[in-house]
């Protein structure tokens, strides 16, 4: 009895140890690379979240300080009939990326050296890493230079300044008093804070006709916080790649590009979601590829087996490559990570050495349809990682309606 014990310890014990091996087997990484700056030109992007939007997965393309999320979301089933007629263009482009937060995003603390020692208002009056701050004494707030004022004021008159914060999905009130930092002689609350985002990523698909896009495939993450930013406008503008950073196992690769937020608008930001950036273009887009739309795939249409994908690897020369669809997951519901793609196309591989950050929305095609966008990597395998299915991006577009006769998914 005793022996039958301990051999069920060691079956148990050995199950624990096949699960943790198989756990850390497919960690990833998502492919989008957004970092926030401040400059107008930017280049050289860094990767922003070692996951970026951090986890195992790197996501691909996003901003010079973008992190992504893959989080299903509850939402509602697309129906067959709207989609069978949905004609879309296929993206490739490289694009530049600039998100305005909604409020101003607190990204941490640090401590004030007064004349009554050091201290930090902000933590203090308990603001938390991840809070928005959206009003000062009542008065919204959109940028960093807004909250400026009302501290100086605040601490040469020795009042208090009135908050409101959005945390999550609760907005709450706090007031902290300024202190004057000895050293700078400038009044401060001890936050470090944040208004802005950009960095680079890639087109999936556009419609001709309401001018509607969709990109990156993945929602866009602080890259301190992790949480997904909530967007009060952004722009995007036309991106030019100047070189590739080869990704190698344990490390992924990365597009370096440059653009101008104040040059080449060619479309606004309206949507920041787990399926990615959406928005209006004010400008047609070419990709001397496939000029014209095609039909959309259903996520149980698509097939095990070969597909090509569009991206540019240098200048704004958008490329065809080959790729293989490992596995894809037949979805009633919206969720990410739809399908799991490697690259076999052996130029892409000589230049990139498999998915790289940047090339986050790049459109996947099979049989003449658009299927879904690249969106993760995997750490330990960089010529392999996830994709979304289209129909979920077409869906966040506006481009395909939700049936309002259906239950959220749980």
């Amino acid at each position: 009895m005793k022996n039958k014990k301990m051999r069920n310890v060691k079956i148990s014990l050995n199950s624990i140890l096949f699960i943790l091996l198989f756990a850390f087997s497919i960690l990833h990484y998502e492919t989008g690379q957004i970092s926030f700056a401040y400059q107008s030109d930017i280049s050289a992007f860094q990767n922003q979240s070692k996951i970026e939007l951090p986890a195992n997965d790197t996501n691909i393309d996003e901003v010079n300080a973008i992190t992504t999320q893959s989080t299903v979301l509850p939402m509602k089933k697309v129906s067959n009939t709207n989609l069978s007629e949905i004609r879309v263009i296929p993206g490739g482009q490289s694009i530049g990326v600039k998100l305005s937060t909604l409020g101003v995003l607190v990204v941490g603390h640090h401590l004030v050296n007064s004349d009554e020692g050091m201290s930090s208002p902000g933590e203090e009056a308990k603001i938390n890493v991840g809070d928005v701050i959206v009003k000062i004494n009542g008065d919204p707030i959109s940028d960093m230079n807004d909250i400026k004022s009302y501290v100086e004021k605040a601490g040469q008159d020795h009042n208090k300044i009135d908050l409101t914060i959005k945390r999550g999905e609760k907005t709450m009130n706090t007031s902290l008093e300024p202190v004057l930092d000895e050293k700078e002689k400038e009044y401060k609350i001890g936050l470090y804070i944040r208004d802005s985002a950009a960095g680079i990523g890639t087109m999936t698909f556009y419609d001709p006709k309401s001018k509607k896009y969709g990109a990156l495939g993945h929602v866009i993450s602080d890259m301190d916080t992790k949480n997904p930013i909530e967007i009060n406008n952004g722009t995007i503008v036309n991106s030019s790649v100047t070189s590739i950073e080869k990704g190698n196992n344990g490390v992924p690769g990365e597009k370096q590009a440059t653009f101008s937020i104040e040059q080449d608008k060619i479309g606004t930001i309206t949507k920041n979601t787990p399926y990615g950036i959406f928005g209006i273009l004010e400008e047609k887009l070419k990709n001397h590829k496939y000029d014209k739309p095609l039909p959309v795939s259903l996520s149980h249409e698509v097939k095990e087996g070969p597909a090509k994908i569009l991206t540019v690897v240098e200048d704004e020369k958008i490329e065809e490559f080959d790729v293989e669809i490992v596995s894809s997951v037949p979805q009633k519901f919206p969720a990410t990570k739809g399908m799991v793609i490697q690259i076999t196309d052996p130029k892409l591989l000589q230049s990139t050495g498999g998915i790289v950050q940047g090339m986050s929305g790049s459109p996947i095609i099979q049989n003449d349809k658009i299927v879904g966008a690249v969106t993760h990597v995997f750490v330990n395998d960089p010529t392999s990682g996830y994709g979304v299915h289209i129909e979920w991006m077409l869906q966040d577009a506006g481009i395909i309606q939700k049936k309002n006769n259906e239950k959220d998914a749980a």
